[in-house]
């Protein structure tokens, strides 16, 4: 199934998209959907009116494994835009050691250039893999490769009469062969080909972000200072083909204009899913690891309110981009967030609790269930995996159970309860290809009867 267009996602296909893998959660997806569609929205503005438009940031609250991930991770599949998912714990403030929340946009740079960089591929691509055809036929037939016989080796013109450098029958043993390599008759072949490596390794050791920050790119630096090294690896022909024509494709390509537009939209489209974040929510009278967190409360503000960030590819203005933040706000609530912070983010979901009815839809309805994973994993050893309508059911009363009466950890609960369930089955499945086994409720408690017992015991044993 092809993905849809920018302009064929509209809020309900975005939902009806969301459907497919998330169960319920209704208003969280519909809030998402909205903020999506107005990015489309807003790039249809006169550009005046356009730069007013800020998007609406969005507060997901819920409690852990009822889906906030699940939705960024499944968004970031569907939109055509730049999209980071990360962490509020990886982030201390200025002044600690850890990285510092400027590094959010400068990962949404380098996500917005390597999705510019693969539809800018798609232009040359043709050229790109005339070039790497030529050089995996130069790996294959050394010498063979026709040159200009009016020019001599440095690229100046001969004074003497010209000698052909490729002998007519060298010329033709090459047209074969490009035939049969496109052909796919030469997959099986390995070849020796030359890997250009850039300068990344030594410009990722001495590439603090206090340099980036200050304007300092030494990996960009280190590149032009020389032509990248070269190595010599060995691989399958269609390997070293698709390693090339990427090599080929990337001479080709215009790096400031590709570097511009990749700045622009992260600028215009760009949208970061901050999760966790109420683990950086302290109270006010904190102390100790609290401060950092708060402050790095303090250093997320002027991120979210729009701010300029150095990055290696220029600076990236963050009015335009879109967060959404999400958190279960357990222990803490949203109203320990910063006030300024709070109102950053006027759109607030509050995501429900997971039923026994949901475990159930969970199980069966996805796109990605459970229960098909776990059918088509056995599958692979010819053993059929067939699990009953009462079956399912016992699965999610068990989950739910779980859940209810030690830590609730949401739908995660099913994937404990789902591997304690087929594990005798899953280990003996090579000596069972050819039968068939049947998950129905009475399986279900004879394998999972121990479970709720050794979770209450785990409370006591260190």
């Amino acid at each position: 199934m092809t993905a849809p267009s920018v302009d064929d996602l509209t809020p309900a296909r975005i939902v009806t998209e969301l459907d497919r893998y998330v169960v319920g959660q209704g208003a969280a997806k519909r809030a998402v959907a909205v903020a999506i569609r107005n990015r489309w929205r807003r790039m249809r503005l006169a550009p005046d009116l356009r730069e007013e438009v800020t998007p609406k940031n969005i507060l997901l609250v819920g409690p852990t494994g009822v889906g906030k991930t699940e939705i960024a991770r499944r968004i970031a599949g569907l939109i055509r835009a730049p999209f980071v998912k990360v962490e509020a714990t990886k982030y201390t403030e200025v002044g600690y050691v850890g990285r510092d929340v400027e590094s959010i946009v400068r990962d949404l740079v380098e996500a917005s250039m390597a999705l510019v960089r693969a539809e800018s591929r798609v232009a040359v691509e043709a050229k790109a893999r005339d070039a790497a055809e030529e050089r995996v036929l130069d790996a294959l037939l050394p010498g063979s490769r026709p040159t200009d016989p009016s020019l001599d080796p440095f690229g100046f013109a001969r004074a003497a009469a010209p000698t052909p450098s490729a002998a007519p029958d060298g010329a033709a043993t090459r047209a074969r062969l490009r035939e049969r390599l496109r052909a796919g008759a030469l997959d099986d072949r390995d070849v020796d080909v030359q890997v250009e490596e850039g300068g990344q390794a030594l410009g990722n050791v001495f590439g603090a972000p206090g340099l980036e920050a200050a304007g300092l790119d030494l990996s960009s630096l280190l590149e032009k200072m020389g032509p990248g090294r070269k190595k010599t690896r060995r691989m399958k022909v269609p390997e070293a083909l698709s390693v090339l024509v990427a090599q080929e494709a990337d001479k080709l390509l215009d790096r400031d204009a590709v570097a511009a537009e990749a700045v622009r939209r992260a600028e215009q489209t760009g949208i970061v899913f901050l999760d966790e974040l109420d683990k950086v929510a302290g109270r006010r009278t904190a102390g100790g690891a609290d401060v950092s967190r708060e402050g790095v409360q303090r250093d997320l503000l002027p991120l979210v309110e729009g701010t300029t960030v150095a990055t290696r590819h220029g600076p990236v203005r963050t009015e335009h981009v879109l967060f959404i933040a999400a958190g279960a706000f357990h222990v803490s609530k949203p109203s320990d967030l910063m006030p300024e912070l709070q109102g950053r983010f006027p759109i607030r979901v509050q995501l429900e609790p997971l039923t026994e009815a949901d475990f159930v839809r969970i199980l069966e309805e996805p796109k990605n269930a459970l229960v098909k994973q776990y059918a088509a994993l056995l599958g692979a050893e010819d053993v059929r995996l067939t699990f009953t309508p009462d079956g399912v059911r016992e699965l999610a009363r068990v989950a739910a159970t779980a859940n209810a009466t030690h830590e609730n950890i949401g739908a995660r609960r099913l994937a404990t309860v789902l591997e304690r369930t087929v594990e005798e089955v899953a280990f003996d499945a090579p000596s069972l290809a050819g039968t068939e086994v049947v998950v129905d409720a009475a399986f279900v408690r004879r394998r999972t009867s121990a479970l709720l017992a050794d979770e209450d015991l785990a409370r006591y044993v260190l």
